[in-house]
């Protein structure tokens, strides 16, 4: 592995293909572990709405729960991971698990989305991706861009997890440099964990978010980021809907 300095002064990581592959596997092979035990919740406690906060003492704070929706927080060094938990009632776990991807996910956090595309295929189910948001987003995103990998993998007990998180920016600078006076954002962890109930057409959905602040993720952001939560999967389950009409 080669360093060399950037056009921003910063340093960049020449990686051979083997070398990023293997990368990519370790780091999304931990993340989908962090998904399982965040997600790790009985069956039977999630069946009923009612039921959905009774996850206890794993670390998880209940910000919120209505109508079937749990949203928790939970503290991670000096960083928050925040998560979502919905039954969804009429959409398959094969029908969510087509919107649950890097690209549909970065259309509901801002839809001022300028690029997404993916860079390379690691393996079927091992991508990198690139995200990069314009002029017109949000300040929160506004000409900011993300280099993530994508991890699509299949439990033994058919659980369907969806790894999503940056390269390190040495990495990432080294596969694409930084562009158009973006700004390289990170996200430490995200992705879904998509269960099947004993209805077949319905499923739990846990989905799962840590930024990186880097100075830049308002203290209104977070204190409104279970709303933002509630309707990133609202908006996916309608999007499913939407695709395929005749689900139901």
């Amino acid at each position: 592995m080669k360093t060399s300095p950037t056009a921003c002064g910063h340093q960049s990581w020449s990686i051979s293909e083997d070398s990023l592959r293997r990368y990519v596997q370790y780091a999304s092979e931990s993340c989908i572990q962090e998904l399982l035990m965040s997600a790790s919740v009985s069956i039977s406690s999630v069946s009923e709405p009612n039921k959905l906060g009774n996850g206890g003492g794993d670390g998880w704070k209940i910000l919120s729960l209505e109508n079937g929706v749990e949203i928790s927080k939970r503290r991670s060094g000096s960083l928050h991971i925040f998560r979502s938990r919905w039954v969804l009632r009429s959409v398959s776990p094969q029908q969510f698990i087509t919107v649950a991807n890097a690209i549909d996910a970065a259309k509901q956090w801002d839809s001022e989305l300028v690029e997404a595309r993916y860079i390379k295929d690691l393996e079927d189910n091992l991508s990198i991706i690139r995200l990069r948001f314009g002029d017109n987003s949000k300040p929160l995103f506004r000409k900011r861009e993300f280099i993530v990998y994508e991890r699509r993998e299949t439990m033994e007990d058919g659980t369907l997890v969806v790894a999503v998180a940056s390269l390190p920016k040495e990495i990432a600078a080294g596969l694409l440099p930084q562009q158009n006076n973006a700004v390289r954002g990170l996200l430490l962890q995200s992705g879904w964990v998509v269960e099947k109930l004993e209805d077949i057409n319905s499923c739990i959905v846990t989905y799962v978010v840590q930024l990186d602040p880097a100075g830049w993720l308002p203290k209104w952001f977070v204190n409104r980021l279970n709303t933002k939560l509630v309707m990133i999967i609202e908006n996916l389950r309608k999007l499913v809907q939407t695709t395929a009409p005749h689900s139901s």
